[in-house]
């Protein structure tokens, strides 16, 4: 017999917290056997409650239709779908969870890229008046954003949930599961083509989480600087937008130097009188950034968090994870934007680092992964991107390397001796360690797969 999401919400009541990974049992949670193309969460299940938890959500007919007794007995939950459970219950706690007699408000974003980043700007900007939970790291997926909301607590006052996207469908389905009651979505771009087909298929998936907002009748926060989201909200006529932008606001992004290499702005100041403005001195690398910014002031001004506390909150935000992170080795100043790459971002960070004033540059780029029957002419865009620079440029994969070959064959006069190519980041690290580079400042970026955090550690 299965179990439905009332019952298995008042188990969760009781134990207060889950887990999909038998290796991480605490003791006391519900552990949801997940099913992979490589892995059978039903396989531990058992071993889970030996571990400690108090009950495991496990697949129906997985035990043959007769579950294991003796201290098993009334700790194994079947259910037709894991996954689908865990999807149930987290709507339904999301759902039944209130702040001052009101439903508890969710903020849902997604987007190419920067998502991540925005999102820990919003948190650390709501956090300055608001407990607030959000996604912790990138778990923006199907299994990530039900285990956000389930640590939604009773301190809970807002939400803040990242959703990716690989597929169309698939911030359909998460949407359905966060119930937003605000979207952000923080650009549109090359990204996931393998999956979305084009970047048509790009702006029709993210705007899944235009087409929720606008059915409910809620909120998005839209940068109006940006010609690709304004189409697809003047194609949602209904649609309630609150704008925001760089350009719309009149704010002015401050050149960097080696002295000053992080993202600075000057955004005018409506309460403080005519010509006042607020300075955002941040810890982020790149001006791409300041669209990130000013999303998530957007978003405190909405909750009531003014100008000049956001700009605080932003001040005393340091990233990690090498998501625009400049480290100053004993050697070397390195830009460590090695988490994702696709042809949009890879862009981006190459101009902003090409506006960087510095002696001696070099790009170390590895392959951008998941772009389909598009990724040998992007690669070859951004081959000829970096040729157009005086700099030493380091590119590691096969794609860049294919690239690499038919960029030389078409320009027999390319300065191409600037150019080293290596299989692995592995490779490079190698190669570094035995040819150390000193004085220079060094743009690291590539694709999560490529593993571009290798060379961190020998520059």
């Amino acid at each position: 017999m299965e179990t439905d999401t009332e019952t298995l919400y008042r188990l969760f009541r009781e134990c207060g917290k889950v887990s999909t990974d038998s290796r991480s049992i605490s003791g006391g949670e519900i552990f949801f056997a997940l099913e992979g193309e490589n892995f059978n969460g039903n396989e531990y299940a058992l071993k889970a409650l030996d571990s400690g938890a108090a009950y495991a959500v496990v697949s129906a007919g997985f035990f043959g239709g007769k579950l294991p007794e003796g201290k098993y007995k009334g700790r194994l939950i079947p259910v037709q779908d894991t996954l689908k459970a865990l999807q149930q219950l987290a709507r339904y706690h999301r759902s039944m969870t209130f702040v001052n007699g009101r439903p508890l408000p969710v903020i849902g974003l997604t987007g190419t890229n920067g998502k991540t980043t925005t999102k820990e700007l919003i948190t650390a900007v709501l956090s300055a008046r608001y407990n607030v939970t959000a996604t912790e790291g990138n778990l923006n997926n199907s299994i990530g954003v039900p285990l956000t909301l389930l640590k939604i607590g009773s301190q809970t006052q807002i939400a803040v949930v990242e959703m990716g996207a690989s597929h169309p469908g698939d911030i359909r389905e998460l949407v359905s599961v966060a119930l937003p009651d605000y979207g952000l979505i923080t650009n549109v771009g090359k990204a996931h083509l393998l999956g979305f087909g084009s970047f048509e298929g790009v702006m029709k998936a993210k705007g899944e989480l235009y087409d929720y907002i606008q059915r409910t009748a809620d909120k998005v926060f839209i940068n109006v600087d940006n010609p690709y989201l304004c189409r697809m909200a003047s194609e949602r006529p209904d649609l309630i937008t609150i704008p925001y932008g760089v350009a719309y606001q009149g704010v002015s992004v401050l050149e960097t130097s080696p002295e000053h290499p992080y993202l600075r702005m000057e955004i005018p100041d409506a309460d403080g009188g005519e010509g006042a403005t607020v300075t955002v001195d941040s810890h982020l690398v790149g001006a791409y950034n300041a669209d990130n910014v000013m999303a998530a002031i957007a978003v405190g001004g909405e909750f009531g968090v003014g100008l000049k506390e956001a700009v605080a909150a932003i001040n005393a935000y340091i990233p990690a994870n090498s998501r625009s992170q400049l480290i100053r080795t004993g050697r070397n100043t390195l830009i460590a934007d090695a988490y994702n790459a696709n042809p949009t971002s890879m862009a981006a960070a190459m101009d902003n680092f090409m506006s960087i004033d510095s002696g001696h540059k070099a790009m170390m780029l590895g392959d951008m992964l998941e772009l389909g029957p598009d990724s040998f002419r992007e690669h070859l865009e951004i081959v000829r991107k970096a040729a157009g620079t005086d700099m030493q440029v380091f590119l590691v994969g096969q794609e860049f390397r294919r690239a690499l070959d038919m960029f030389r064959n078409e320009d027999k006069n390319s300065r191409t001796t600037l150019f080293m190519d290596f299989g692995t980041s592995g490779d490079l690290a190698s190669w570094l360690a035995a040819n150390p580079l000193d004085g220079y400042t060094v743009l690291v970026k590539g694709s999560r797969g490529m593993k571009m955090e290798k060379v961190l550690t020998v520059l």
